[in-house]
């Protein structure tokens, strides 16, 4: 904090009347100290920022706050209004501003302290000191936290600056005796607890989630009620900290033991699962939305804004410990959902590196899908208007002509060219951001660009996407000089992250992975007669295996990969048929056996039958899930059978596909339609027959309609036995 503000940084008759002008005076210092290098565009920046946002807070209090490419090392500056300036804090103007600029991709170690400066303005004392600064130097001091702020007893209250980690250790052992003595009065309980909480070292680490704990309250043999929340803003530097201090302080002064996760710019960190599933209440106080939400459901929730985190926590707390009364709750998570994005939870310290992997390898998957439905189904509308001769047209930028079908089917080939080509790039791009966030993506996007230029294609996206972020995961983990720090994300992690993933990609491996691209592009060329019909039931089968799951990705990933290029062979379009023929089986089965034997079924499953017909015929796998949910043992093995049929046949009838989803509104792009549909019904019927008869081995389905009532007749209960009421 001692190079954040000096008192060159200080104006302590700041005689600006609005916030713009506020602002400005403050910054006409930092550009003073070489510390903003372009004036009015990082004023631009703080505006930009304020409109997100008011950044005024209750207590007289106003934070101007941005990140921005003018700002050279993070600085932050103060000024003290004497007539107050409106920076739309609900109680009225501040007369407190502080002025906080961040560099564009500023190290964590730097945001963390400057969020601990921010936690430090809810303590009364330290703003009450700041008030009564009698020059700059002193109130810098108390900024910096050389000088502690005189409490009201005339005692330092060490807790109003950031601290030292001996200091603030030394606080906690104080504090902690304390306790044991005597009771504390909520404000000094308030006060020794934020002294007793070591200020984050400037590691760059994420910050850690914060508890405020307080013990059972007499005679309670439960223990205190438990609040989980989560604290976030846009820019992650001021209201996601301060809100998160505010909340601990009216949990203390409220009784309650409550942990708060601050998702804040320099990352965050988990709360236990342990803590969650332990907690009685959530409060998410947030103006962004909150990561891995699904991990907080099924509990009694307020979900409001961050000031509102800050400004009225105990009305929070309050409202909270009343729907936990009333038993209102949010809904919880479904079954198997995972908690956020692929993205998102890369890198659980509870996972295996086998799930890991795999959840890096779909992220990539996950953003490159919807390039390749978009440019698969425009080059297969291209070619359905233009005819296959379509792709030799020239340029539509050199010859359109509006009237004939021709230069539009010439078009779409061409758009949808474009977008296939971004496919490796992508690929490798987002699976690098599963695995290092953003400073990822730069080295995945490069070694997918370059995977393209020396044709090693699908392989080498993959390969690149791991690379670029195995080496960004290894420079966050190197030791950086200070220096270095704001610079890291923005300059030097691309930088170095790129040089090494293309010279691996272009002098080491990249060689033999197109050699391997080439010698399985190849391989699937040379597929004919029996090889073509035993892949395709192999990739039937895995289609149908976990409906939608991972090995159903693998195999629809290794289909979208053949045709992923402008020009695919026919090979590669079959394979393409045979894995969306297949993924539609199940689902369809499904409908049609609860059509055909619904007595077999429960009532829900007959209305999931009904919305598995629109599903199947979409080439959605997971319309058959609730079926298999329910009983895995029949219905995977008999969806298998049908998979690997309907797979088999299309590749015996040679039927192609261009595009890589549609179901069976792309039927008329798809080459021998007619007998693609033989092979999509063959497999039905063998899904439906094995599911009526492995289901009719055993007693009907509880809830299922007894034999007779589908001719208005009923079935006699047996003597002596009691039918018991089914619950639909």
């Amino acid at each position: 904090m001692s190079d954040m503000i000096t008192a060159d940084l200080v104006d302590l008759d700041l005689s600006a009347d609005t916030k713009e002008a506020a602002a400005r005076s403050l910054a006409e210092r930092m550009v003073a100290q070489g510390r903003v290098t372009d004036l009015d565009g990082f004023l631009a920046d703080v505006a930009t920022r304020e409109a997100q946002m008011p950044t005024g807070l209750d207590g007289g209090i106003g934070i101007p706050h941005c990140r921005s490419a003018h700002v050279t090392e993070p600085t932050l500056a103060f000024g003290r209004s004497a007539a107050g300036i409106d920076f739309g804090a609900p109680d009225g103007p501040a007369d407190l501003i502080f002025l906080i600029a961040a560099p564009a991709g500023a190290d964590d170690a730097h945001l963390t302290i400057l969020s601990s400066l921010a936690r430090q303005l809810m303590n009364a004392d330290f703003t009450a000191a700041l008030r009564s600064a009698p020059d700059a130097e002193g109130a810098a001091a108390l900024i910096r936290g050389d000088e502690a702020p005189r409490a009201a007893g005339g005692t330092d209250a060490l807790s109003a600056a950031p601290a030292s980690d001996d200091s603030a250790s030394a606080s906690a052992s104080a504090s902690a005796s304390a306790s044991q003595d005597s009771a504390v009065a909520p404000g000094a309980a308030s006060a020794g607890a934020t002294a007793g909480r070591t200020a984050p070292a400037a590691t760059g680490a994420a910050t850690p989630a914060r508890s405020a704990t307080v013990g059972p309250a007499a005679g309670s043999a439960e223990g205190p009620f438990r609040i989980v929340a989560v604290t976030s803003c846009p820019t992650g530097i001021a209201h996601t900290y301060m809100a998160a201090e505010s909340l601990e302080n009216a949990g203390r002064e409220a009784g309650v033991e409550i942990t708060v996760e601050p998702q804040g710019s320099a990352g965050f960190t988990r709360l236990d699962p342990a803590v969650i599933a332990a907690a009685d209440a959530v409060i998410f106080a947030h103006d962004v939305p909150v990561r891995e939400k699904d991990r907080f459901a099924g509990k009694p929730t307020v979900d409001v804004g961050v000031k509102a985190g800050i400004n009225r926590p105990a009305e929070l707390i309050a409202e909270v410990r009343e729907k936990a009364a009333r038993g209102e709750t949010t809904a919880p998570a479904a079954a198997g959902q995972d908690a956020g994005t692929p993205v998102e939870r890369a890198g659980d310290s509870t996972e295996g590196y086998g799930t890991k992997l795999r959840t890096w390898l779909m992220s990539g998957v996950s953003y490159m899908v919807p390039f390749v439905a978009a440019g698969g189904l425009l080059i297969a509308l291209g070619f359905a208007i233009g005819g296959y001769k379509i792709n030799k047209a020239p340029s539509v930028m050199d010859h359109f002509i509006w009237t004939q079908a021709d230069s539009w089917g010439a078009l779409l080939f061409q758009i949808g060219g474009v977008a296939f080509g971004f496919l490796v790039p992508v690929l490798a791009g987002y699976i690098a951001y599963g695995m290092a966030d953003r400073p990822g993506l730069v080295p995945g996007f490069v070694g997918g660009a370059i995977s393209l230029t020396i044709n090693a294609g699908f392989l080498g996206g993959l390969a690149a996407g791991l690379i670029a972020g195995g080496v960004v995961m290894a420079i966050q983990r190197a030791r950086i000089p200070a220096a270095l720090r704001g610079i890291m994300p923005v300059v030097v992690i691309p930088l170095i992250s790129s040089a090494i993933v293309g010279f691996l990609m272009f002098v080491v491996i990249g060689k033999p992975i197109a050699s391997a691209q080439k010698a399985m592009t190849d391989w699937l060329g040379g597929l004919t007669g029996t090889n073509a019909v035993l892949l395709g039931a192999l990739l039937g089968l895995m289609m149908c295996f976990d409906l939608g799951g991972p090995v159903n990705k693998v195999a629809y990933t290794f289909a979208t990969a053949g045709i992923a290029v402008s020009d695919p062979g026919d090979s590669a379009m079959k394979i393409m048929a045979a894995v969306m023929a297949a993924g539609m089986v199940p689902p369809l089965s499904m409908a049609l056996a609860t059509t055909v034997r619904g007595k077999l079924f429960t009532p829900t499953e007959r209305e999931n039958g009904k919305a598995a017909w629109v599903l199947g015929a979409s080439f959605i796998s997971e319309g058959a899930i609730p079926f298999a949910a329910a009983d895995p043992l029949r219905v995977i093995p008999s969806s298998m059978v049908g998979g690997a049929i309907t797979g088999a046949l299309s590749m015996a009838f040679g039927a192609t596909l261009r595009a890589p989803h549609g179901g069976i509104f792309v039927v008329p792009l798809i080459g021998n339609p007619l007998l693609y549909l033989v092979a999509i019904a063959a497999g039905v019927c063998a899904t439906t027959a094995l599911v009526v008869l492995l289901k009719g081995l055993r007693k009907p389905a509880p809830g299922a309609t007894p034999t007779g009532t589908a001719d208005g007749g009923t079935t006699p209960t047996a003597p002596g036995r009691k039918e018991q009421p089914v619950a639909a």
